[in-house]
């Protein structure tokens, strides 16, 4: 599995999310505290987004989150409002490369996957096709994650909204891969949409921010564990939670 997080509120440097609490991303990566059975590391990649002007910007490793000794320098000297974070742990047969490290993104969003798809590839052989040849042909990676983010992008690039889309996903896929596991993170940098399908996720609100994460970063008693089978949609200043089937 995967342990993986998004931030929306002022500016705060990325070591804030990454090193410094004291169960940060780079404390999941080698002790989470929450994998369900998923594996016991996340030592397979990284990767972290943040939103600068122009746009996101995209950092990915296939090597653990730890070993990295250019990262600690740079997340304490970027700042940024809006981050998604995620730290990998492959399935087995899965490539560990730098592409299959999320976030995935195009244009404005950033997308990561937390869990795995049952069956795979075969359980989804079917809906593949339904996408254009050539979103198959460039897959950031052959893996389940990789996947979720191509049905993800083709449904905004149709037309739907970030909570349609992620909804419509996690619907079709479960029913063609029943126990999947679903936890998806998708934003803009401006509104978030977190599920939570077979996994943990936690969300701590302050004033003006907001912190979903697979696991929370210390032991602030503000954070609040979220249901499973539910869809989160969350800007910096509101939030909602709402039942998968109901979205």
């Amino acid at each position: 599995m995967c342990r993986h997080l998004v931030y929306l509120g002022p500016p705060v440097p990325l070591s804030r999310l990454l090193f410094e609490p004291a169960h940060s991303l780079a404390h999941q990566s080698w002790a989470p505290a929450d994998m369900r059975g998923g594996g016991t590391i996340n030592a397979d990649g990284f990767g972290v987004g943040w939103y600068a002007e122009g746009g996101p910007v995209r950092y990915r490793r296939a090597t653990p989150l730890w070993s990295d000794t250019t990262l600690p320098g740079l997340a304490s000297a970027v700042s940024a409002g809006a981050v998604l974070a995620a730290v990998r742990s492959a399935t087995i047969g899965m490539p560990v490369t730098e592409h299959a490290a999320a976030p995935f993104g195009e244009g404005p969003w950033l997308f990561s996957h937390n869990g795995k798809v049952s069956g795979w590839p075969g359980s989804v052989a079917k809906l593949a096709a339904t996408l254009p040849p050539v979103d198959l042909l460039t897959l950031d990676a052959p893996t389940d994650a990789a996947l979720l983010w191509a049905f993800v992008r083709d449904r905004l690039r149709g037309g739907a909204g970030p909570r349609e889309a992620v909804a419509d996903t996690i619907a079709e896929v479960a029913a063609a891969a029943p126990g999947s596991r679903l936890n998806l993170l998708l934003t803009d940098g401006e509104t978030v949409v977190a599920s939570t399908y077979g996994h943990s996720l936690s969300v701590l609100r302050r004033a003006g921010s907001v912190l979903v994460s697979s696991e929370p970063l210390d032991d602030d008693p503000s954070w609040q564990p979220v249901d499973d089978r539910t869809l989160v949609v969350a800007t910096a200043a509101e939030l909602q939670q709402i039942p998968l089937g109901e979205s």
